[in-house]
């Protein structure tokens, strides 16, 4: 492998957490889970970028799938509605944030010269947006949870676990 297509996939490496936490993000906050382990983006309908509204109605997809399997009640719906929808909102400005430091990784990776100093800022914010956005995943899940009774919450995770095997074998 020679030292491009290391640094290639380094980037990669970089890019795949940081990806991983946004796409967690938006399907955790439609009570539904699956892990996009490839690309750095979210998968559209013709494989390109998800836009806000294909986001946006993914997640209100997800969320009345999850209410129908988690049998929630009309006060739990009224309940975690705003909860998700805020999240979702909170988390894809974050999801920007990282497929545009994959751009700029390869475009980095591409120019004549490799500015180390450019390289350090990029991995500074993109760990900053990793964290931001698992800060706010965390605070979803905590949120979400407290709506949820006990039995429910395993009902989720069971089905988060199935969504993320299945998502998991395609990639």
């Amino acid at each position: 492998m020679n030292t491009k297509s290391r640094l290639f996939e380094l980037a990669r490496g970089l890019v795949k957490p940081a990806a991983l936490v946004a796409l967690l993000a938006v399907v955790a906050t439609a009570g539904v889970g699956a892990m996009e382990h490839a690309g750095g983006a979210f998968a559209g309908h013709h494989g390109g970028p998800m836009t806000v509204e294909d986001m946006t109605a993914h997640v209100d997809k997800f969320l009345q799938h999850a209410y129908i399997e988690i049998e929630a009640t009309p006060a739990q719906k009224a309940q975690l509605d705003p909860i998700v929808k805020q999240a979702a909102n909170d988390l894809i400005p974050l999801h920007a944030q990282m497929h545009d430091f994959h751009d700029k990784v390869l475009a980095a990776l591409t120019a004549d010269t490799i500015d180390r100093a450019a390289l350090e800022n990029l991995r500074v914010d993109h760990v900053r947006a990793a964290d931001e956005a698992s800060r706010r995943i965390t605070q979803l899940v905590g949120d979400v949870a407290t709506v949820l009774t006990p039995a429910q919450r395993k009902t989720l995770a069971a089905r988060i676990a199935d969504h993320h095997g299945a998502h998991a074998k395609t990639q």
